[in-house]
């Protein structure tokens, strides 16, 4: 007859047995670690909880040096809601990280602006090879698409075209076709640099005087936590519209709410006193040389609950110009 075992000896058994980890768990999770980033990179599987965020930022110092050594020299701190999160990666133009560009101009801008559509579509001929880029204008009734994403930028400058200079071009407000515009990201491969130039007078008078104000304007504000979801920097140039009427206070108006888009997307809004600008060239010299600096940052949220998830990004380099988004809603 077999003896069993004693009972001290039993019962440490049973807790060993209970203790140990389950080699299908630990076979998963070593599967999970292991996982590639899409670039041949291996990189640990996020935790339940918590997801990667990407959002698209801007470095430039004052003492002048290629984009790349900027984003490799600095360390670059991250906090979300106050909280330090962990820099997964970072993709900019010099790793070849690819540029989607949106262009939209508001139809019924002052004919003046139509002197400018030559230095658009050179300014699109010099992308990087590899941009997707799209146009369409910001008009009455709907948004028109004259050229859907494609990385034929001859093909993109060509489907440029005056704008009406019409009021009856006029649209709804140029918040609601920027945000339909925005949908259209849906389809560009994650890790890839997203901006739009928008050429817009930015005013929004649908709901009457006060939706002008950049505080008040409900598109506007639709419009911000559409780009922030999908990590596009919105870059705006002022253009008065026909029969505008020059009213300072909705000039101001305006203005500001171009300048509160770009500032809380991670762009940025030019502006030449409050008339239309003489030339469009200082403006596109400048946003090409912020295209060629700006680099797709990602990180690790910690933070899994639903709403608004503010942003911060510090340098440790006291003279660097950081721009990136304020933060961004989780629904």
């Amino acid at each position: 007859m077999k003896k069993g075992l004693p009972p001290g000896l039993t019962l440490l058994l049973l807790l060993a047995l209970a203790c140990a980890p389950n080699s299908h768990a630990v076979a998963r999770a070593s599967a999970g670690a292991q996982k590639g980033d899409g670039n041949g990179a291996r990189r640990p599987e996020a935790p339940r909880g918590v997801r990667p965020v990407t959002i698209p930022v801007t470095l430039r110092l004052r003492e002048e040096r290629p984009s790349s050594e900027e984003v490799r020299t600095l360390n670059l701190v991250v906090t979300e809601d106050g909280e330090r999160q962990e820099i997964l990666s970072t993709r900019s133009a010099a790793d070849r990280a690819p540029l989607a560009l949106t262009l939209l101009i508001q139809d019924d801008v002052v004919s003046s602006i139509g002197l400018e559509i030559s230095g658009l579509a050179n300014f699109i001929r010099r992308l990087p090879q590899g941009s997707l880029v799209q146009v369409g204008y910001l008009r009455a009734g709907s948004l028109q698409m004259r050229q859907k994403f494609t990385i034929d930028l001859e093909r993109a400058a060509k489907s440029l075209r005056v704008p009406v200079g019409s009021a009856s071009a006029a649209p709804y407000n140029p918040y609601v076709q920027i945000y339909d515009a925005l949908k259209r990201y849906g389809g560009v491969p994650l890790g890839t640099r997203r901006a739009v130039l928008v050429i817009s007078d930015g005013l929004d008078l649908s709901r009457g005087f006060d939706s002008s104000s950049p505080g008040q304007s409900t598109d506007l504000e639709r419009t911000v936590s559409e780009a922030q979801r999908r990590s596009v920097a919105i870059y705006g140039i002022y253009a008065p519209t026909v029969g505008s009427g020059g009213n300072t206070t909705l000039v101001s108006n305006a203005q500001g709410s171009l300048a509160r888009l770009a500032q809380e997307t991670g762009g940025k809004a030019f502006f030449q006193g409050t008339g239309a600008p003489v030339s469009f060239d200082p403006f596109l010299r400048q946003l090409s040389d912020r295209l060629s600096r700006q680099f797709a940052l990602t990180y690790l949220s910690t933070h899994e609950n639903r709403g608004f998830h503010r942003i911060k990004i510090d340098a440790t380099e006291t003279d660097a110009e950081v721009n990136h988004p304020s933060g961004y809603t989780r629904k």
